[in-house]
């Protein structure tokens, strides 16, 4: 592999990549060459220079020392260079539509998505990705740190998970069937079988509208946790997973993430938390406007108690808790003490809700009132009743989304930037013409 080059001095190698850039000045010519594990500088002649970026090639040659101020400490193989003795082109490009060699990549949204299968090439859109599938593995290190088992659940669903519009049905051989909001249903039948558990999951919602934040299809990780002892030992696991998650990732991918000029993320030991109107009086009293009471945050209340908590904390995280009973899902726990308001949980990050949970009804005749309640049939849910009816323990969880936690983690402007073949309902990896 190319990183491995700075250790092969005075050695014969071949290499296999792909061309990014060529640079030809009269008879000798560089290129710089990509691979899974890095970048290399090769210097040849004219067999060099008749290359084209996006040549699939193989390269033999000798590594050799790069002179002291020619080496390039941006890159790991910066202090060699591979001088030629053969090039094999293993397959040829057509000449690209846009310039792939500048440090950014600079297309408008739609372009950059039109030539999705060109762009993910571009280096800084590669590191992207690279820094998601850390983020994915940070959350599966934190998960089992808690005790949780994997599992894998279907994203075909008998029933809509949280009822209402936002579902897309599927004809299933004949019968009703719907791509699945969220795993909720399917994580929770899991709790009395392992007691706890996570997962990664597709999650698809029908929502009308193009903002920078949503999807309608979306990668969930989610956690699931049966015994709790209340609603705190809830909130406890909440940040310790995300805020872990995030903490790891980023010291995972702290030299990728100053390509992005963004910085650690302030993960203080302690995370401000707030009730929901706690965090209405507080932004009230910031704004000096009279208070508010709305069922949830709006953006701009979002990214006010992040920087509220940022400055009063030293921290770019903010739990908000006690969501309005009727707003939330109907397996959501009412608190007992105030049951118009439920032992339910937000977690912002830098200005954005990254997860949402709670703790859940557990007895089965509370569950069949809160559905009823909701005019749904409890007829519509029956595996997923069973596991109540039979004993299910207290329990509550919570699911982060995968491309929230990037584009905010790196401040990307557009969610669709941190999903690499985004789904809206504009665009099935092309735009719809209208």
């Amino acid at each position: 592999m190319i990183c491995e080059t700075p250790k092969k001095v005075g050695e014969k190698i071949k290499i296999q990549g792909s061309v990014h850039v060529v640079r030809a000045h009269g008879k000798i010519a560089f290129a710089d060459i990509t691979d899974r594990s890095g970048v290399l500088q090769v210097v040849g002649g004219e067999d060099l220079a008749a290359l084209r970026p996006q040549y699939i090639v193989e390269i033999e040659g000798t590594v050799n020392a790069r002179p002291p101020k020619m080496v390039n400490d941006k890159i790991k193989t910066g202090t060699v260079e591979l001088s030629v003795d053969k090039v094999t082109v293993l397959a040829k490009s057509e000449e690209m539509p846009f310039d792939m060699g500048a440090e950014e990549l600079n297309l408008e949204l739609p372009t950059l998505l039109d030539y999705r299968a060109l762009t993910l090439r571009h280096p800084k859109q590669k590191q992207i990705f690279k820094i998601q599938a850390n983020i994915a593995k940070a959350f599966r290190e934190k998960s089992e740190e808690i005790g949780c088992i994997e599992v894998f659940t279907p994203t075909v669903s008998a029933s809509a998970t949280e009822g209402g519009a936002e579902v897309f049905k599927i004809d299933y051989y004949g019968h009703e069937a719907f791509l699945v909001q969220s795993p909720q249903l399917y994580k929770q039948i899991m709790i009395p079988v392992f007691e706890r558990v996570y997962l990664f999951s597709h999650a698809y919602r029908m929502e009308p509208s193009v903002t920078t934040r949503h999807l309608s299809e979306v990668v969930q990780l989610d956690c699931e946790i049966g015994y709790i002892k209340n609603f705190e030992e809830l909130l406890d696991h909440l940040e310790n997973v995300g805020v872990g998650m995030i903490k790891k990732a980023a010291e995972y991918s702290e030299k990728h993430l100053n390509m992005f000029g963004v910085e650690m993320p302030l993960c203080p030991v302690k995370i401000p938390r707030l009730k929901l109107r706690e965090a209405q009086e507080i932004l009230a009293k910031e704004r000096q406007t009279e208070r508010r009471y709305d069922n949830d945050l709006t953006p701009e209340d979002e990214r006010d108690i992040c920087a509220w908590a940022k400055r009063e904390h030293k921290s770019d995280f903010v739990t908000i808790t006690h969501f309005p009973t009727k707003k939330r899902a109907f397996y959501t726990m009412p608190d007992p003490a105030d049951p118009e308001f439920s032992l339910s949980y937000d977690l912002l990050f830098r200005g954005l809700e990254i997860s949402s949970g709670s703790q859940r009804i557990n007895e089965y005749d509370q569950l069949i009132s809160a559905i009823e309640a909701r005019r749904m049939n409890p007829k519509d849910f029956e595996i997923y009743l069973q596991a109540f009816k039979y004993g299910m323990p207290p329990e509550g969880g919570f699911s982060f989304g995968l491309e929230r936690v990037t584009m905010k983690l790196l401040n990307l402007a557009n969610v669709r930037e941190a999903s690499l073949f985004p789904r809206d309902m504009e665009r099935v990896d092309f735009r719809f013409s209208r």
